[in-house]
């Protein structure tokens, strides 16, 4: 299933990716840091849900209180969660 998650407090606007049961692949960033997040994409591609929370969730930039990484973590488990209570 395709996901697609609006970013709240990023330079990038939209995480688009997609959730097969709970693992996470085809990982695409709608602006911010090009060449930062293409390389994010490539290291949680197969990753669980789980995983990618564990690595990135909480992470900031800078003075913000999120940054991309933050979001793609809260992007995979609002995805998972609405897969597993439709």
């Amino acid at each position: 299933m395709r996901y697609e998650y609006k970013t709240e407090s990023t330079c990038s606007q939209i995480i688009r990716f997609d959730i097969n049961d709970d693992i996470i692949t085809n990982v695409e960033f709608v602006g911010g840091c090009n060449g930062n997040l293409k390389a994010i994409a490539t290291l949680v591609e197969g990753m669980s849900v789980e995983e990618i929370e564990k690595k990135l969730l909480g992470n900031t930039c800078g003075r913000r209180p999120t940054s991309c990484t933050d979001q793609l973590a809260i992007a995979v488990r609002k995805a998972y969660n609405s897969i597993k209570n439709s």
